[in-house]
């Protein structure tokens, strides 16, 4: 079973991805991991995409692609793989499928800006033991205190709302046309990423069922 997650930023696709990995007992593949365990590994690929990070550059489509395509071969994906966070792009999703890398299922959560927005916008974050709160959905016992260790909680610059206004008009501009793109292939299925988590994925995997 091949999957690709599709959503906005904060929309859960980590999340879900997690518990359907776990479900099927195949990987969950974010690009941002792939990456660092590329270069980690110091592959020929790995040391390309390197030389880009370190110079502050994005990691050309090419570079994506060829770090997808090695990590996909290995033999823990030989019974499926999720694919989360990529592509970003009709270029990318094009290319994937020129290197004959296919899907049974793109699963997009749909989750409206506001939602996304307040979501994101209320995570703390503890800069001393990684925990993370929301203002709302699960507020730390002292506000802006951590539960965990008793560090005060800080917003990470990913979750400040201009930065996050940013990151969803690039999805709306960049990542949403992917939607058109796997709808043609017969392969798209929208999910309500805005409800409880655990209906979100008894709905993901009814929807796999069907592949």
């Amino acid at each position: 079973m091949r999957l690709i997650f599709l959503g906005a930023p904060g929309a859960g696709k980590g999340t879900q991805a997690a518990l359907v990995s776990k479900e099927l007992n195949i990987p969950s593949i974010s690009t941002g991991n792939i990456l660092r365990e590329a270069v980690r590994n110091g592959t020929e690929i790995g040391l390309q995409a390197k030389s880009y990070m370190d110079a502050g550059k994005l990691v050309p489509d090419e570079v994506i692609i060829g770090i997808i395509r090695e990590r996909v071969s290995q033999p823990d994906c030989n019974g499926g793989y999720i694919l989360d966070g990529v592509p970003r792009t009709i270029p990318q999703a094009e290319a994937l499928e020129r290197s004959g890398i296919h899907f049974d299922r793109v699963i997009s959560l749909e989750v409206e800006d506001e939602v996304i927005e307040h979501r994101m916008t209320g995570r703390r974050v503890c800069p001393a033991c990684g925990a993370s709160f929301h203002v709302t959905a699960n507020p730390p016992t002292k506000e802006g205190i951590c539960d965990v260790c008793g560090a005060e909680l800080v917003i990470r610059s990913d979750d400040a709302v201009e930065t996050v206004r940013s990151r969803l008009k690039t999805f709306h501009a960049e990542t949403e046309p992917l939607k058109a793109f796997y709808e043609k292939q017969g392969v798209l299925r929208l999910v309500k990423g805005d409800q409880d988590i655990d209906l979100a994925f008894a709905e993901i995997m009814k929807v796999i069922g069907e592949a």
